[in-house]
């Protein structure tokens, strides 16, 4: 049987930490095999966020600006704007689309379309992710769009939780080419190809199965497609942003930490000696609708654009606002919680979610047939492949969810990694 990613991050804990499992009458389903997740092990949170809005606004990168170059799909509070002070968002916020209802903070990412050939765009949907099979979380099987959210910590007093006002952003907007890098930034952004219905092909962690991660977009046909995109897990300890919102972070001396749902830095660099938690956005969208091959380009090469205006799905991107409430998280990191279930964390329904929204600034049409991108960003007008002298890799080394093609999922096998 395939295995869950909750499984296989516990299996990896197991044998890195080498602790004692119990059981708990705290926690709502059996811990039997996997590692301390109860106080004195490490934290993996796992949870669904309903999408916000769809807006051509960056209150991070391009602050006040409407609209912006490129359009997002954003989850989270409803304090989200054009411009957001660099204050306590959660004071601000009424309501959050996460199924954690103390998390006001933002998330945002780069929407995905494809490009018939004809030249005319559809918005690719993004679909809800899978169940876990220990804590069985109805609500992240049933969000509106939206993206899965991952926060790991390695145990008590191991990491420092981000301050309000705290701010980030990974990846590069303009990139359409491999990043010029130290660090093998594959195992720190990728694109999945399911190879078949039901999240098919997902048996590793993420960014790290060469067999179906990319960090191009794929150059065949999916049964759907996930984007991985992990922030790094060093802060200089004193600014809350920086002019480039990433200089203020970074990743450890030993390189980008792989996701593996235990741990994030063994050792930080002198210049950002603060561990802070790892966080990782899952996004999954439905290409089933869009696989005929008498729609693709005449050659053969892959028909997805990000709303960046890249066909490349180099440019793939994250922005971060932290708005989680008074010391709820740091609580969280510290607590040894488990995907969707931490005791002291409060949660809501994915229907009392639902109801959280905000208005669009942008006005921009993006749903039906398109005869250009929202804000009609700059994109090659040659094929979408890539060519041979700049082949992109699969993902890196290492070992390590799919739609029905009506927006809803239909149902599903447990799943897990492989450790």
């Amino acid at each position: 049987m395939v295995r869950s990613l909750a499984a296989v991050a516990a299996a990896a804990a197991v044998k890195v930490a080498a602790q004692t499992s119990t059981t708990t009458s705290e926690f709502p389903f059996p811990t039997d095999g996997l590692p301390t997740y109860n106080g004195t092990g490490p934290t993996m949170l796992r949870f669904g966020c309903h999408q916000l809005v769809i807006d051509r606004i960056d209150p991070l990168v391009a602050p006040g600006q409407v609209p912006s170059h490129h359009q997002h799909q954003i989850v989270g509070g409803d304090a989200f704007a054009a411009t957001m002070p660099s204050s306590d968002i959660s004071a601000l916020s009424s309501c959050t689309t996460c199924s954690y209802s103390e998390d006001f903070s933002n998330y945002w990412t780069a929407n995905l379309y494809f490009r018939a050939r004809n030249g005319t765009y559809k918005r690719v949907p993004q679909i809800p992710n899978y169940s876990d099979i220990f804590t069985n979380d109805p609500f992240i099987s049933q969000t509106n769009g939206g993206m899965t959210v991952y926060y790991v910590s390695p145990g008590q007093n191991q990491v420092t939780a981000f301050p309000p006002g705290f701010r980030m952003f990974v990846g590069d907007a303009t990139l359409r080419s491999p990043p010029d890098s130290p660090w093998d930034l594959s195992t720190q952004t990728c694109f999945r190809c399911f190879t078949g219905p039901d999240f098919e092909g997902d048996m590793l962690r993420p960014c790290l199965d060469p067999a179906v991660d990319t960090m191009h977009l794929p150059n065949k046909p999916c049964w759907g497609i996930r984007a991985n995109v992990l922030f790094p897990t060093c802060w200089d300890g004193v600014n809350l942003d920086s002019p480039d919102h990433k200089s203020h972070v970074a990743y450890p001396v030993e390189g980008p930490h792989v996701f593996d749902g235990i741990g994030t830095a063994e050792e930080c660099p002198s210049t950002h000696p603060v561990k802070i938690p790892q966080v990782m956005l899952e996004v999954i969208w439905d290409t089933t609708p869009f696989n005929d091959p008498d729609e693709w380009p005449e050659d053969g090469s892959q028909p997805f654009v990000l709303s960046t205006g890249d066909p490349t799905g180099y440019s793939q991107h994250a922005d971060y606002i932290f708005g989680w409430k008074k010391d709820s998280l740091q609580v969280a990191m510290e607590a040894g919680c488990f995907m969707a279930n931490c005791p002291g964390l409060a949660v809501q329904s994915v229907e009392q979610a639902a109801q959280c929204a905000v208005s669009e600034l942008a006005g921009d049409v993006y749903d039906g047939w398109l005869t250009e991108l929202p804000g009609n960003p700059a994109q090659p007008t040659v094929s979408t492949t890539t060519s041979s002298a700049a082949e992109p890799t699969p993902t890196g080394k290492g070992k390590g969810k799919g739609d029905d093609g009506k927006g809803k999922h239909g149902k599903r096998k447990a799943k897990r990694w492989s450790s």
